[in-house]
């Protein structure tokens, strides 16, 4: 059995408003080697153990539109393989993601996106490319089998045009007691925008939008997630805005409970 694969997307060229999670892979691991805490998610599950969990470093990112393909490769070929987990990077990153796993010839995944924002703006500023605009480009190519957005807060009209098009089901944080109802059953995968945390779990967001989500809720959602969970990512992490390393702290937690899921899955 393959252990899982980290893999860091450091850009953020498809960043508005503020730039930053480029930094955020690094930031990441800087947590993950401090000595902070141990390597140990809470179900005992030991990140320090090689059969668990690989991590293969970085993509080469040049900023530039061959990204995406850079990024689908190094998806694809970790996904031929195994399981994946993704470090951002601003959240264009899921787009070039999800392409690389259909390629490297799995089924058309549930997409469970905790942020929030819809992020399916048809293009943002212009760019289709936008960290505001991953969920669009999936949703219009195919590439999912369902899409479902926890969290959310700041729909507009544009956005809820979108979310009626392609028939996404959305739970704002006042409507978390009902979410089992709603969760996928059927290979997941996890993609979790820090900012769809209320800012006092993690301030280190390009984006604050208060009343979101504890760190609790959010590790409740994965545990609670039908699945099996097959991979997912972490993004938008923005040091330069972080406070005493608080963010950074978060995704590490994240982090480390998303592989202990994903092992426990591929393990049946």
């Amino acid at each position: 059995m393959p252990p899982v694969t980290l893999i860091g997307l450091p850009t953020d060229c498809n960043s508005s408003h503020w730039r930053g999670p480029a930094k955020a892979p690094a930031a990441i691991r800087g947590a993950l080697h401090s000595g902070m805490s141990n390597l140990c998610a809470e179900d005992g599950t030991d990140l320090s153990d090689p059969r668990v969990f690989h991590d293969a470093g970085d993509v080469d990112i040049e900023e530039n539109p061959g990204d995406f393909e850079r990024i689908a490769m190094a998806s694809k070929a970790a996904f031929a393989e195994g399981p994946a987990v993704f470090l951002g990077g601003d959240h264009f990153v899921t787009w070039p993601v999800i392409e690389g796993l259909t390629r490297a010839g799995h089924q058309l995944p549930h997409l469970v996106h905790i942020d929030a924002h819809p992020d399916l703006y048809p293009d943002f500023d212009g760019n289709p490319h936008s960290h505001a605009s991953p969920m669009a480009r999936l949703m219009e190519n195919g590439r999912l089998s369902s899409l479902i957005q926890i969290g959310i807060r700041t729909i507009n009209a544009v956005q809820q045009a979108q979310i009626d098009k392609y028939d996404v089901r959305v739970i704002t944080p006042a409507q978390m007691p009902v979410l089992s109802e709603h969760l996928p059953t059927g290979p997941t995968y996890l993609t979790i925008d820090l900012d769809g945390l209320d800012p006092a779990f993690a301030p280190g967001v390009s984006h604050h939008e208060p009343g979101g989500l504890t760190v609790r809720d959010v590790l409740g959602i994965l545990r609670a997630l039908p699945g099996p969970l097959i991979g997912g990512d972490i993004v938008e992490l923005n040091p330069d805005r972080d406070v005493n390393n608080m963010t950074a702290a978060v995704a590490l937690k994240l982090l480390k409970e998303m592989v202990a899921r994903v092992y426990e899955d591929q393990a049946g």
